[in-house]
């Protein structure tokens, strides 16, 4: 009698399960650590890193930048024109380093603490103008125009008034690094309507504002160049930590200077106030950084530290 079950081929060979191993069972793989997580820890420690470094660097730049100070003034005997020139030389670059240690220092308290708003009722205009004022010199000194468009005096609202400044100084000595002698930047603020829409509304063709001319509810500030521009791919990634973009992505032959900390701090402190921050741009185009703050303090701004 024939044998009913199906004969194997030798070169097909039956399928088997496979019983798992002694000690090889799931309850013994250990879990992966996800990879979120080791790049979390990762960025963590070099931000505490760095921020310890900066802040040995304090007291030694704080010391080169007074005797910097103490011989330009006279102090120590009088000056020839070259070393006037060199010592004016090492104090703007005491400047630029100590910029450097203050963004390092402010990022990694924020990334340890985040961002803490003494936001108070104030004038965009004054603390705008005030700005312009502090950097009048050094455009001037590069031969670089800095313009201020002042619009009609906008309504107070809460801010907070040292971090603004921060935030659009930030912007300004990029315009003034990146705009080659000659050019022209501008620094302008107006009343702005911001229509915020939730991420459960629908930008519907037919759901628009009926109203023709609705009541500005934000400030827009603006910082305008005629720099090299920034490419487009690079618009969001130059608001990321540790991000600096390279000589031939920005045409630009001034090189590379910095940690690529000042537009990440930006945009954490415009966040904070419940505001969005951005920049449009193309190459040999010139760049315009723009930010937005709402004219309401929402429930976070409104929290201000005690005085």
């Amino acid at each position: 009698m024939a044998n009913s079950a199906e004969p194997v081929s030798p070169s097909r060979p039956a399928s088997r399960a496979r019983l798992p191993r002694r000690g090889r069972g799931p309850a013994s793989v250990p879990a992966a650590r996800p990879r979120n997580a080791d790049r979390g820890e990762e960025g963590r420690r070099r931000t505490l890193a760095l921020a310890g470094a900066a802040h040995d660097m304090k007291t030694p730049l704080a010391t080169m930048a007074g005797y910097a100070a103490l011989l330009t003034n006279g102090q120590c005997g009088p000056l020839t024109p070259r070393q006037r020139e060199v010592l004016r030389e090492m104090e703007s670059s005491c400047t630029r380093l100590q910029r450097t240690v203050d963004d390092c220092l402010s990022f990694g308290l924020m990334e340890a603490e985040g961002v803490r708003l003494r936001a108070d009722l104030g004038d965009i205009g004054a603390c705008l103008e005030e700005l312009h004022g502090i950097w009048s010199d050094s455009f001037r000194r590069k031969g670089v125009a800095l313009y201020l468009l002042a619009p009609p005096p906008l309504p107070a609202f809460v801010f907070d008034y040292h971090k603004i400044q921060r935030v659009v100084s930030n912007l300004l000595e990029n315009a003034l690094k990146f705009t080659p002698t000659g050019g022209t930047v501008w620094l302008s603020w107006e009343a702005h309507f911001w229509e915020r829409r939730t991420r459960w509304e629908r930008a519907m063709p037919g759901n628009r504002r009926r109203q023709a001319s609705p009541a500005p509810n934000a400030c827009r500030i603006c910082v305008c160049d005629t720099g090299p521009g920034i490419a487009p791919e690079f618009h969001q990634e130059i608001f990321d930590p540790f991000v600096r973009l390279a000589p031939e992505e920005i045409r630009t032959g001034g090189g590379r200077s910095g940690v690529g900390l000042g537009l990440a701090i930006a945009r954490q402190m415009v966040q904070s106030h419940g505001g969005k921050i951005w920049v449009e741009s193309e190459l040999a185009a010139g760049s315009k950084f723009c930010l937005v703050l709402p004219l309401a303090a929402s429930a976070e701004t409104a929290r201000s530290e005690p005085r």
